[in-house]
């Protein structure tokens, strides 16, 4: 029986690029049910709600294996809703956001990276408890649980094993927050005795940018692991170096759902343009249909993109080339077939 997924549109420049990642899926003779559906700013914007995620979505979702979410729009405003995937993430207590960091031998000839980064998706300062103490100050809580920090730690080091890494870099600010990273340092070494044959390095937040900026080759082969806000960051950083934001694609995973996005956001700058790189928003979607039992589809995805960003003919703006958002998708289908019938 195929698997299901529900698949949000989202905002901006999301739909075009939802449609290119579903025009790869279709081409590849994907065997799954995907069900377009709705969620974000816009749609809040027309109609209204305590959620961006309006209930005919959430139902769609609830009754999936999985979901994809296109790049949606947080308004930043104290009466805007939670975010698509904050609201998700929390539902579905999807703990782990993974971001692989990898380069293209085109976009970085100088610079070879390989490593993968683990956020806890679920708590820290997301967690969203804030509160105003006077009309001059607010204080926001950072939520730390021994629950939390388990599982973040167990699915990094199984993630290491499944990909024979031998090292765990552990980022945290421990001299300062001496309990919150304490229980999540505490979690790291009680995994790390269970686990021998991986060693551990702890890296301060602030050393930590330094290092992805001046000499990141060092997490190479490594899977680098924190808290929600500082892994946001990190990961971010990173991405910095693989040359497009484009690029950088994610997953959500827990115990028995799953959420893929691209990491990038909605750029409504470009809405309708045609121009931006689908690069990203295209490997999630093929990681997606890997999780829902398709990996010989996401092995020819992957390696079609990697080919068509190492030629340069067929890339978006950013990656160096004129080519639109439609016919770079073209030109990974094209290849992505090909290897397919191989």
């Amino acid at each position: 029986m195929a698997k299901k997924a529900a698949v949000i549109r989202g905002d901006g420049t999301g739909p075009e690029l939802v449609d290119a990642m579903m025009h790869v899926l279709k081409a590849c003779n994907t065997q799954s049910e995907l069900i377009l559906c709705e969620a974000g700013s816009e749609q809040w914007e027309k109609h209204g709600g305590a959620t961006y995620i309006p209930d005919e979505t959430a139902k769609i979702m609830d009754e999936s294996d999985a979901c994809f979410k296109g790049p949606t729009t947080t308004i930043p405003s104290p009466d805007a809703p939670r975010s698509v995937a904050v609201s998700t993430r929390q539902k579905f207590e999807l703990y782990a956001n993974i971001r692989p960091i990898k380069t293209y031998d085109r976009l970085s000839p100088n610079r070879k990276l390989d490593f993968v980064c683990f956020r806890e998706a679920t708590e820290g300062l997301y967690a969203g408890i804030e509160f105003k103490t006077s009309d001059d100050s607010a204080i926001a809580i950072r939520k730390t649980t021994r629950k939390g920090c388990k599982r973040i730690a167990d699915a990094s080091f199984k993630w290491a094993r499944d990909h024979d890494l031998k090292k765990i870099f552990a980022i945290t600010k421990r001299n300062i927050l001496k309990q919150t990273d304490g229980i999540f340092w505490d979690e790291i070494q009680r995994v790390s005795k269970e686990n021998p044959g991986i060693e551990v390095e702890e890296y301060y937040i602030d050393n930590m940018t330094q290092q992805l900026v001046k000499n990141p080759e060092r997490f190479n082969n490594s899977v680098l692991v924190s808290t929600n806000l500082f892994m946001d960051i990190i990961s971010e950083c990173a991405s910095g170096n693989v040359g497009s934001i484009g690029c950088v694609y994610s997953a959500n995973l827990g115990d028995s759902y799953a959420m893929f996005e691209p990491a990038h956001g909605s750029a409504p700058k470009y809405k309708g343009m045609n121009k931006v790189n689908p690069t990203a928003t295209i490997l999630s979607g093929a990681w997606m249909v890997e999780y829902l039992g398709e990996p010989q589809i996401r092995d020819a995805i992957f390696d079609a993109t990697e080919q068509v960003i190492n030629e340069g003919k067929a890339v978006t703006w950013d990656l160096g080339g004129n080519a639109s958002t439609t016919q770079m998708t073209d030109a990974i289908i094209t290849y992505a077939k090909e290897k397919l019938r191989k």
